[in-house]
């Protein structure tokens, strides 16, 4: 320790984690200078130097220039930042931080060394650790087709019934279609958000994200209230694939955030994972270089991505699925199935006027039916799948 750091008692936990969470609205998440700043010396030493323009010496590894340009930039962020009052707002969102060494925290993020979040901010209903016990990331392109959209949700669906937590980012496209396919599974799914837990980014998302929160879990590095930016899609990305032993990639173009994760899996060891699809499809272009340059798995169903993450020897799951009862579904849905004819199709504007829905929440709703087993995509729409009427039909 140089003459400029004097040792000084051990701080609290309550301590720790406030000096944490105002480090995580004044520094980058995943900067690697930081990071091995905080493998060094307690959080709480690291923001008071922040604070009072105390000096700090680089860490091991690290030059004082790199370490010099990066802390005026940082002391300007802090000297704006209460931690109290953003632990406090949070707090009355049903927010809440979860730091390294806590029991919410999944040690599986310990993997990413240096560039391990500095705190997490959580909000939902399950412990963010436990359901990421037996997790599976799924992503791909926001731009999906309809065979992706399919693939997503359906995979999702029988991975959920199968007991498995789905990750992904809550973007539109495949995201989407896999939080809503494990949703309708009954397991728990993880959205790891690029900006503030509480700003329903997208917002046609909002919906989705108040499901999340009531049956799994809104995990990001930012604090509440912080807004997406380009640069933090990617480098959450690293928190997609470290969360779970597995990453599904379902579609994704040749340059794509998807193709992002799959390279951060990779890079930590993590089983790597691609579905294949059209030739002649410009969104399956980045799943078949997966697959032909980085030593990708081939998966089309569940099955096979359990397969690959289930202990050699593990029986793999049935083939079949049952189809949820027509008559345990909602009024909306049943309303939605109704509207839906079993020959030829009707498009999603038509279905959502006969149903009573706005088109984005009849979207939402045939994409469950469609886990569920009760409609299907067609060329022209949607449409009901023989035997799917329900008790009033």
């Amino acid at each position: 320790m140089s003459g400029g750091e004097r040792p000084d008692p051990s701080p609290s936990a309550a301590e720790e984690a406030a000096a944490r969470a105002g480090l995580s609205a004044a520094v980058e998440p995943g900067d690697p200078v930081l990071g091995a700043l905080l493998e060094s010396r307690p959080a709480s030493r690291v923001w008071t130097a922040l604070r009072t323009g105390a000096p700090l010496e680089p860490p091991a590894g690290w030059t004082a220039a790199a370490l010099r340009g990066r802390l005026e930039r940082w002391r300007a962020r802090a000297r704006e930042v209460d931690p109290d009052l953003v632990l406090s707002r949070a707090g009355d969102q049903g927010i809440r931080l979860v730091v390294p060494g806590d029991p919410e925290w999944p040690s599986q993020l310990d993997t990413l060394a240096e560039r391990r979040p500095h705190a997490l901010w959580v909000r939902g209903a399950h412990d963010l650790r436990n359901a990421c016990l037996r997790a599976v990331s799924v992503v791909g392109s926001r731009a999906a087709s309809a065979y992706g959209l399919h693939v997503a949700t359906e995979m999702s669906h029988t991975l959920a019934e199968h007991g498995w937590c789905v990750v992904s980012g809550g973007a539109y496209g495949i995201d989407g279609a896999a939080h809503r396919g494990a949703l309708a599974g009954g397991a728990a799914t993880v959205a790891v958000l690029a900006c503030g837990v509480d700003m329903h980014y997208p917002r046609g998302h909002e919906q989705l994200f108040a499901e999340i929160a009531g049956h799994g879990v809104l995990v990001s590095e930012h604090p509440p209230g912080a807004a997406p930016n380009r640069h933090a899609f990617l480098v959450r990305n690293r928190l997609i694939a470290a969360l779970t032993p597995g990453t599904v990639v379902v579609e994704a173009g040749r340059r794509s955030g998807a193709a992002n994760t799959a390279a951060h899996a990779q890079e930590l060891g993590r089983t790597l994972m691609a579905v294949p699809g059209p030739v002649t499809s410009a969104l399956s272009v980045g799943c078949h270089r997966l697959l032909r340059d980085y030593q990708a798995v081939c998966v089309t169903c569940a099955r096979d991505v359990i397969e690959q993450l289930s202990p050699v020897g593990a029986e793999p799951p049935g083939e079949e699925r049952v189809r949820v009862g027509a008559d345990l579904l909602d009024d909306t849905a049943r309303r939605l199935l109704e509207a839906l004819p079993e020959r030829g199709s009707v498009g999603v504007a038509v279905a959502a006027a006969a149903s009573g829905l706005t088109p984005d929440a009849a979207l939402r709703r045939l994409g469950l039916l469609a886990a569920a087993g009760h409609v299907e995509r067609a060329a022209a729409g949607w449409r009901r799948i023989p035997g799917s009427r329900t008790s009033r039909g």
